[in-house]
């Protein structure tokens, strides 16, 4: 259990970051908003990332973006500086499908979301289905009575989709409707984070699928633990000298709690020092649950101490 709650790792003296940079062994960190905005690398995070690496720490990008398999975020990584393979790349589709190939799944998976996670599902050999735009035609009564489920779906996957319409809603919830159909939603990241505007994310589309099926998923991304089980089966990993970093208190930092990491907060996405100082004066546990331990303007800011 970390020393520290809720402070600023740049008031530490450099001997103090210097103990606490050895007090981990591998690292797991978000990706927007953390090591980039966009298609920008975010100033000195290639440098600290690669500087992790090559100092011996087990690194994985742990991201709930569900629109790119995990060849594609080694090719944008690669692009934008960091010296990454597959192997540290850890995405809410590649969850996804690896989850139903655990459970022995054979039947079709209906689809809300992009080709990040029908890729990823035919890499393990499962059929999907509702992929791409899909809106009314005609009177919303003609559409309704045009609509024949397939018998075949098992499974109901909801992920960031730009295409989502009503009909996608009526679909996955008419599926949703047989208790026996699995339900998944790659995460619940409610916005993007941008400067100047609100970007809905995966998380408001799976509560709207929520209300209208009447039923809870089984969430792949951050922070349900479900990411630390396959973590430590598949890396060998100890929690206590593991350390997650990330931009949001309420997935990322949460995440490194429920999963017994050391968790470091920049302030390069969506939540503050303002934010950690309102959660930590909270009497309701939950909330003081998401203070992290340690918080830096941004991730660049370790690089002298690397």
């Amino acid at each position: 259990m970390s020393k520290y709650s809720g402070q600023n790792l740049g008031s530490l003296s450099p001997a103090e970051i210097k103990q606490w940079l050895d007090s981990f062994d591998t690292v797991l960190t978000d990706c927007d908003g953390v090591i980039w905005v966009d298609n920008n690398p975010l100033p000195g995070a290639p440098e600290v990332i690669n500087r992790f690496i090559a100092n011996g720490k087990k690194l994985f990008f742990v991201t709930n973006n569900s629109t790119k398999t995990r060849p594609e975020f080694v090719e944008k990584a690669v692009k934008l500086g960091f010296n990454v393979t597959i192997d540290n790349i850890i995405s809410t589709a590649y969850l996804a499908a690896q989850y139903l190939k655990s459970v022995g799944f054979s039947k079709t998976v209906y689809t809300i979301g992009s080709t990040g996670i029908t890729k990823e599902l035919d890499a393990v050999g499962i059929r999907h289905i509702g992929i791409g735009p899909d809106t009314i035609q005609g009177s919303l009564a003609d559409t309704v009575a045009s609509f024949v489920p397939d018998p075949d779906v098992g499974a109901v996957i909801v992920g960031f989709d730009e295409h989502f319409s009503f009909v996608k809603m009526m679909k996955a919830a008419s599926y949703l409707n047989n208790p026996d159909v699995i339900f998944i939603g790659t995460n619940t990241d409610e916005r993007f984070p941008m400067p100047d505007r609100v970007i809905p994310g995966t998380g408001s589309i799976v509560k709207a699928m929520v209300t209208c099926s009447e039923r809870e998923p089984i969430v792949m991304g951050k922070p349900n633990p479900h990411i630390c089980e396959i973590i430590r089966r598949e890396y060998d990993v100890d929690p206590a000298r593991t350390l997650m970093i990330g931009d949001r208190c309420n997935t990322d930092i949460l995440l490194g709690k429920n999963c017994d990491f050391q968790t470091l907060l920049v302030e390069t996405g969506i939540h503050k020092a303002k934010d950690i100082a309102k959660y930590g004066q909270s009497e309701d546990p939950a909330v003081r649950a998401l203070v992290p331990d340690v918080y830096l303007p941004k991730l660049g800011d370790l690089l002298p101490y690397l």
